[in-house]
C-alpha cells in the first residue's frame, strides 16, 4: 500500500514539476531575458502578461497552486520515503541530494520573490508602469543580486534535473544509454535557461549601474 502510494505520488510530483511549473519557468526566463534589450522591451513583455484576461486566476490556479502542491508532495516524499542509497550510482545520489536542497531553498526564495515583485506591484500600481526600473533598483543591492543569482541557479538546476528524473520515473528513458542521452539533453536545456537568466541579469545590472 505504501509503495503504491509512493509510486503515484512520485509521478504526480514529477508531472507537476514539468507541467505547468517547468513551462512557467521557461516563460518567466524568456520574459526576463527581454531586460537585455532595454527598458521598453522588458516593460512591453511584462505589460502583455499582466494584461492577459483573468491573469490573477491564471497565476493562482496554473502557477501558485501547482507550486504549493509540488512543494508539499516533495516534502512528504523526502520525509516518508527515504530511498536506499546503495541502489543508485554515486552521481544519482548527489543529484538527488542537491535536488532536495535546491527544493528547500526555493521554498524560501519563491516566497521572497513573489513578495518583492507581484505583491509589491499590487500594493503600488505605479510599479507596473515601469517594472524595469523597479527591478533595476533592486539590483543596486549586492545582497539582493546574490540572492537572485542563487535562486535562479537553484530553479534552473531543480528543473533540469527534475526533467531528467521525470523521464525515468515515467518509464520514458529505461535503459542506461537512454538515461545518459537524456541527461545531456535536460542539462543542455538548463544551459539555455541559464543563458536567458544571464541576459536578464545583464540588463538589470547595466541599468542599476547607471542609477
Amino acid at each position: 500500500m505504501i509503495n503504491l502510494r509512493a509510486f503515484w505520488l512520485r509521478r504526480l510530483h514529477s508531472l507537476t514539476g514539468v507541467i505547468p511549473i517547468g513551462v512557467f519557468l521557461f516563460e518567466h526566463m524568456l520574459t526576463n531575458s527581454r531586460a537585455a534589450e532595454g527598458r521598453v522591451a522588458y516593460n512591453e513583455a511584462v505589460e502583455f502578461l499582466l494584461g492577459l484576461p483573468y491573469v490573477l486566476y491564471l497565476e493562482i490556479f496554473l502557477i501558485g497552486i501547482p507550486i504549493l502542491f509540488h512543494a508539499l508532495i516533495g516534502v512528504y516524499l523526502a520525509v516518508a520515503f527515504r530511498p536506499n542509497p546503495t541502489q543508485y550510482s554515486y552521481f544519482r545520489n548527489w543529484t538527488h541530494f542537491f535536488q532536495r536542497v535546491s527544493g528547500i531553498f526555493l521554498l524560501v526564495y519563491i516566497v521572497w520573490h513573489v513578495y518583492e515583485t507581484r505583491y509589491q506591484a499590487v500594493l503600488d500600481p505605479s510599479i507596473k508602469l515601469n517594472f524595469f526600473d523597479y527591478m533595476a533598483a533592486q539590483f543596486t543591492n549586492p545582497w539582493v543580486v546574490a540572492f537572485q543569482i542563487a535562486g535562479t541557479l537553484a530553479a534552473i538546476f531543480h528543473l533540469a534535473n527534475g526533467l531528467w528524473t521525470f523521464l525515468i520515473v515515467w518509464g520514458i528513458t529505461v535503459s542506461a544509454k537512454a538515461q545518459k542521452i537524456s541527461l545531456f539533453v535536460c542539462y543542455g536545456f538548463g544551459l539555455v535557461l541559464l543563458y536567458m537568466a544571464f541576459d536578464a541579469f545583464r540588463g538589470f545590472l547595466t541599468a542599476a549601474g547607471g542609477m
